[in-house]
């Protein structure tokens, strides 16, 4: 399975084997220059090396999408630019954990997050960290096409930061989560940005035996074993709590990784 980061870039990291990648900023390097491509990287396919953080899906091969700069800030077009190379590449999966506000809704991301879905890509999204009064999810997590994730904390609680909306699908864990870092480090970080690849890594678990599958067949497939977390609504949760363990036959092959 294919899976490309669209984000900071992606640092060279003992616990990451980056497959390839591309700059559409400017052309250049793809590596992290601000350290959130890179941590949400790790969780998606960290390797568990000397006993550190394993990902969800470490077997993958990981791409780098740099369409932020070092703050963490970028131009819409490049983010297109950026799906576009991703269906030229023909990913299988895409995590986005960016999101721009309704105000500055766009239809030209939108466009290209519909070609990606069309050609078999599942996208997954951060839903964004607005918190418990915002009434809507950031884009493009919001658009139908993708897969909008809400965050968890350790105590099967929705986040407190996490944003709530009817296009929430489903719901992972977002709360001090631990990865991978530049400087061959590692970082807890919190927010739906750490939500988001957990998902992605398990759509690529999940299309790794069931290859047929479209976007939206995945979609289902993830959601129909989530838990739901009490007192707390669809627009909080989504179908609930990822449940890796419950969408795998127990007879089959595939190795499903749990987080320490």
């Amino acid at each position: 399975m294919k899976v490309a980061v669209i984000d900071t870039g992606i640092a060279n990291h003992p616990d990451l084997r980056i497959a390839g990648g591309v700059n559409t900023i400017n052309g250049g390097s793809y590596s992290d220059d601000n350290g959130h491509g890179t941590h949400v990287a790790g969780i998606i396919a960290a390797l568990g090396t000397n006993d550190n953080i394993i990902g969800v899906a470490p077997e993958v091969e990981l791409y780098a999408v740099k369409a932020l700069d070092a703050n963490g800030e970028g131009y819409v077009s490049d983010i297109v630019e950026g799906i576009d190379w991703c269906i030229s590449r023909q990913m299988n999966v895409i995590n986005m954990s960016l999101g721009i506000t309704g105000s500055e809704s766009s239809g030209v991301l939108h466009d290209a997050v519909r070609r990606a879905a069309r050609q078999g890509i599942v996208i997954v999204a951060s839903a964004g960290n607005s918190g418990e009064s915002s009434k809507q999810i950031d884009e493009p997590a919001a658009y139908e096409e993708v897969i909008a994730v809400a965050a968890s904390t350790k105590a099967n609680q929705i986040a407190s930061f996490s944003s709530r909306g009817p296009s929430i699908a489903i719901t992972a864990p977002g709360q001090q989560i631990l990865s991978t870092w530049p400087g061959n480090s590692y970082k807890k970080l919190s927010g739906t940005s750490m939500s988001s690849p957990h998902v992605a890594g398990g759509a690529a678990l999940l299309l790794s035996r069931r290859t047929s599958l479209s976007p939206a067949a995945a979609s289902t497939q993830l959601r129909r074993k989530a838990i739901k977390l009490d007192n707390y609504s669809v627009l909080a949760q989504g179908s609930g709590l990822m449940q890796l363990d419950q969408i795998f036959d127990t007879n089959s092959s595939v190795n499903v990784i749990k987080k320490r």
